[in-house]
């Protein structure tokens, strides 16, 4: 009689939890979209870019994570970091795409792109107090870009006198490379100068 009773039991507390999922409303999509749209919100104050429903979040909460990790040479981690290592962490993350490691030889992976046609995830490519490239990073949309400058990893801005003046061209990841990119090995060592 006490299994009879148990059974009975559980499967009244089945079927209520059961109808309790049926009739409640569904407020997970709606939080999800509501800490989405927040965070949309955040970033976009943060960044200084009007993120839409289009926007790679991925790409953004990467640069937000990265924000303030200290400048360093050849520096590949979050105890220090370069340009190039920087845009080269964001490509595999973000994109999924293992690009090469200096900013000469990233543009080299790129069609060139005007400034007033670059897109979110274009790269930005400067030839700072050098006749060679020699800082990279990467567009994020209103005249933003996010970068490992000698200040850390941080977000400035196109218009910048300074950035303004050492800009050489933006640059999109060229479609030849994405299946290439996947099995090639990565070259090792940065060669971005210390002065971005």
């Amino acid at each position: 009689m006490k299994k009879f009773a148990l059974a009975i039991a559980l499967m009244f507390t089945v079927l209520a939890s059961q109808a309790q999922t049926k009739t409640a409303p569904n407020t997970t999509d709606d939080k999800t979209e509501e800490q989405d749209g927040l965070a949309k919100t955040y970033l976009s104050q943060i960044m200084g870019v009007a993120l839409s429903a289009t926007s790679n979040m991925k790409l953004f909460h990467f640069v937000y994570d990265w924000i303030g990790t200290p400048y360093h040479f050849g520096g590949e981690s979050r105890k220090g970091i370069d340009c190039s290592a920087f845009t080269k962490e964001l490509y595999s993350e973000v994109f999924n795409l293992d690009i090469k490691r200096s900013s000469r030889d990233i543009f080299s992976m790129v069609s060139p792109v005007g400034k007033d046609d670059l897109k979110e995830g274009d790269l930005v490519f400067f030839k700072i107090h050098s006749r060679r490239i020699s800082h990279v990073g990467i567009y994020l949309g209103n005249g933003r870009f996010a970068h490992a400058s000698s200040r850390g990893v941080a977000i400035s801005s196109l218009d910048d006198n300074y950035y303004s003046r050492y800009f050489y061209k933006g640059g999109r990841m060229l479609a030849s490379f994405k299946e290439e990119l996947i099995n090639a090995p990565a070259s090792a060592g940065g060669d971005d100068e210390n002065n971005n």
